[in-house]
């Protein structure tokens, strides 16, 4: 038989409507009081009846999570995985549930948004991505629903809370680190350029060439949207150029590891015949062979902030839209090899040849 409120109130000695004060959070109630009646309903195993907080306080104490594609491929890449441990971590220490959407097609994933606002069945929530020609973002603005997203927004970014990395900032920085280790022809591996986050690391990674007076290659530019057949046909192609790249900026782990995987196939030597960066630093990154040199986006703390500022949306409507930049870095491993020592050694053998 399950514990009520009357048993708490009878064990601890207070009236049933202290304990439903307590529950709460009442300022009427003392702070002495609410450790008493809390250590009761932790002894008796009393759990608060959700179903019933929804009906008194219109709010589910749920927050939707809206993948850009099904969770089932998005659990295949660890940076996802990452992502939702931070909003689980953020929703647990406020005693929030997750709502996951689980649609194969945008079309599918779209209508299980509309059944979570329409049926009440979430109080916010959390968008994973920001895309072109999205539906979702503006079905929720057009509601008045509160969200937040991962990502910079496409549009009306004053006035919608995200978090995000500055992913142009990211990209140059991490092409000019091969380019400091003396590589010259750098190609570039992206994802799908309907998202933000593939437009913008694809301009650092373009600045910094530019910077640097590299010459631009667009045959050197590519992108993987759907796995390991689309990154033997890539590496293929960048194979197949006259001046092949030495190095490769990759903008997620996955995929540097599909590459490195073919790569390694067509013969050739990690890192000396070809160097690779990636982002994330996922755990396959520390796992890979050569261990991945890789830029830190903190995804755990890029879930975590979301789910706060949502709740914070969610405690106090009329707040400022804000948005929140988490930093990164580079964390250096194995799979990159400086061609300076080559370059410096070809001087010499010139010099030694013309005395």
């Amino acid at each position: 038989m399950s514990v009520t409120i009357k048993d708490v109130a009878r064990e601890a000695k207070v009236a049933p409507s202290t304990v439903s004060r307590v529950i709460s959070d009442s300022p009427r109630i003392s702070e002495q009081t609410k450790r008493k009646v809390r250590k009761v309903m932790e002894e008796l195993g009393y759990h608060i009846n959700y179903n019933g907080r929804v009906l008194v306080n219109q709010s589910t104490q749920t927050i939707g999570i809206v993948t850009k594609v099904s969770s089932v491929h998005s659990f295949d890449n660890p940076f996802f995985s990452e992502l939702l441990r931070g909003i689980s971590d953020a929703c647990h220490e406020e005693d929030y549930s997750i709502y996951l959407t689980t649609g194969n097609t945008e079309e599918a994933i779209f209508k299980e948004v509309v059944k979570m606002v329409q049926g009440k069945r979430v109080d916010g929530v959390i968008v994973l991505y920001s895309r072109q020609d999205d539906k979702v973002v503006p079905y929720l603005r057009e509601c008045n629903f509160p969200f937040v997203m991962i990502g910079k927004p496409v549009g009306q970014a004053s006035e919608t809370m995200y978090v995000d990395n500055d992913n142009v900032l990211a990209s140059k920085e991490v092409t000019e680190y091969l380019m400091n280790l003396g590589h010259e022809r750098i190609g570039f591996i992206g994802g799908d350029y309907h998202f933000e986050v593939a437009r913008d690391r694809l301009e650092g990674y373009r600045q910094a060439l530019a910077n640097g007076n590299l010459k631009e290659d667009k045959d050197l530019q590519k992108n993987i949207q759907t796995g390991f057949a689309d990154a033997e046909q890539v590496v293929e192609e960048l194979l197949d150029v006259k001046d092949p790249p030495t190095g490769l900026v990759i903008t997620d782990d996955y995929n540097a590891l599909t590459v490195m995987r073919s790569l390694t196939e067509h013969g050739l030597q990690l890192p000396e015949d070809m160097s690779i960066v990636g982002f994330n630093n996922t755990m396959i990154a520390r796992l890979s062979n050569p261990a991945l040199t890789t830029v830190d986006t903190q995804s755990f703390q890029l879930g975590h902030e979301s789910a706060r500022n949502l709740i914070d949306l969610l405690n106090r409507p009329d707040m400022i839209k804000k948005s929140v930049i988490i930093p990164t870095v580079i964390v250096e491993r194995d799979s990159c090899y400086s061609r300076n020592a080559e370059t410096d050694k070809g001087h010499e053998e010139r010099k030694e040849g013309e005395k």
